[in-house]
């Protein structure tokens, strides 16, 4: 798995002029899932993301964690992560899960960040969305958990 984590002030996601999802303070997670993975990699990230401490304390250090601020997570599918573009002028896809897969554990993840205690928005799998959000910091980072077999 792969996700694209971006410390925000507020995000939303919006398809067809709709609001599907919306969050203030928190983490924007774009979410990418290859054929290999499994609940295990799902589990290590969402447990790595509630307590990355990325948020400032009292004496501006990144020393809190999405709990320690009561942050709210927007999580996105996107397939487009995993797209190889290293040959040609059309990347390919081939190391994107399939969609019935990655929805399958797109949905475990979101359910094991709720478990965490985080409030979790999304948008619509496989929809075309618009994602907007104000970075804070800017922050962002991208984290990988790769499955060891």
């Amino acid at each position: 798995m792969k996700i694209v984590l971006q410390r925000c002030k507020q995000g939303k996601v919006m398809i067809d002029g709709e609001t599907a999802g919306r969050i203030g303070k928190g983490f924007v997670l774009l979410v990418g899932i290859t054929h290999e993975d499994t609940e295990k990699e799902a589990e290590w990230l969402a447990d790595k993301i509630v307590n990355l401490r990325i948020f400032e304390d009292e004496a501006g250090k990144m020393n809190r964690s999405l709990k320690d601020v009561a942050g709210a997570i927007l999580s996105v599918s996107q397939f487009t992560l995993y797209a190889d573009c290293s040959k040609g002028r059309r990347p390919s896809f081939v190391e994107a899960a399939r969609p019935d897969w990655a929805r399958e554990l797109y949905d475990q993840f979101n359910e094991m960040l709720r478990n965490k205690g985080i409030h979790v928005e999304t948008g619509i799998f496989g929809a075309m969305m618009e994602v907007d959000l104000i970075n804070d910091g800017p922050v962002t980072l991208i984290l990988e958990k790769k499955h060891n077999g």
